[in-house]
């Protein structure tokens, strides 16, 4: 890898992350590096100014923050084919993303980096828009929105919990009708994430697959669904007068679904590049650590392995 450009996101109102982000920044300038740093948070999104003001191709963005942070930048980096460094600086879970102790000799990353002693995962992401006609003659209403972790479908108010009916389409047909709090449709890598509270699958992030989750269905029937990846999901609202349900992206709101519009998710045409530098990563010692699996409780080597 080329380290001549590099993009340097810290997590917003973050000291701890600015801090990081300052010293890594002044590491790779005096490799000669040329740097973009600035914050990332709900009301700052550094983004768009650095992909529009680039003469030349980034070869790294460095993300410094949790998952949230993390998915933001996947989000708009995925489809410029940008790698993405993750770290946990000031997050919480921490799936996406290396600890911060990998990370503690950072000339030592830069080194590794530059030498292509690396690995990078690839990871499937959804796309999103919303569509206005019938049959074959529809056209898109809105812009496409990516999620790395999920796209859901449900009723926001202000003032009261509203119930929604949302009708589902897979491939042209009519799957079924979902009355209570929404849909999840997420991705391997978000099937640790929102659809795991709703009692969705935990799918292995190295598959390539869609799941569907109703969020607290009134019918016991509703199940979760895991479809191949080629798969297209059609979702409508039906009965919302008060124009209520909402497109969420990862968590944040996507834009508002008005009657008689639908929402298309499907696989991305992009995917979003994590690089790894843990020579032992495990998926499985991540869902332990994190979930707080029994592994994480009682330690010991794995020496009980069958002859």
């Amino acid at each position: 890898m080329q380290l001549k450009q590099v993009i340097i996101a810290y997590k917003a109102r973050d000291p701890q992350s600015k801090r990081w982000a300052e010293i890594c920044a002044k590491q790779l300038e005096d490799r000669q590096c040329h740097v973009l740093m600035g914050p990332s948070g709900p009301k700052d999104n550094p983004y768009p100014v650095f992909l529009a003001s680039v003469g030349q191709p980034i070869d790294l963005a460095v993300v410094l923050g949790g998952d949230g942070t993390v998915l933001t930048g996947a989000r708009h980096l995925a489809p410029a084919g940008i790698p993405i460094l993750a770290v946990n600086v000031g997050g919480h879970l921490g799936f996406l993303t290396e600890s911060v102790e990998e990370f503690q000799d950072t000339e030592k990353v830069w080194d590794r980096l530059l030498e292509d002693r690396y690995a990078i995962q690839r990871r499937m992401m959804l796309q999103a828009a919303v569509y206005e006609g019938h049959g074959t003659n529809i056209e898109p209403v809105t812009e496409r929105y990516l999620a790395l972790n999920d796209m859901s479908i449900k009723p926001a108010s202000a003032d009261r919990m509203i119930t929604s009916i949302l009708e589902m389409e897979i491939d042209s047909e009519i799957v079924d009708q979902y009355q209570g709090d929404g849909l999840i449709l997420a991705t391997p890598t978000g099937s640790t994430g929102y659809t795991v509270s709703a009692n969705g699958p935990i799918m292995h992030d190295g598959m390539e697959a869609i799941t569907i989750t109703p969020i607290c269905p009134m019918s016991l029937s509703s199940r979760p669904l895991v479809l191949p990846p080629g798969s297209v999901v059609s979702i409508w609202p039906l009965g919302d007068y008060e124009l209520s349900t909402k497109l969420w992206m990862d968590g944040v709101l996507a834009t508002s679904i008005w009657p008689g519009h639908r929402v298309d998710v499907r696989m991305a045409d992009c995917r979003s590049k994590f690089i790894i530098l843990r020579e032992n990563y495990s998926y499985y010692q991540t869902l332990r650590e994190k979930l707080l699996w029994t592994g994480t409780r009682i330690r010991y080597s794995n020496n009980n392995q069958h002859n």
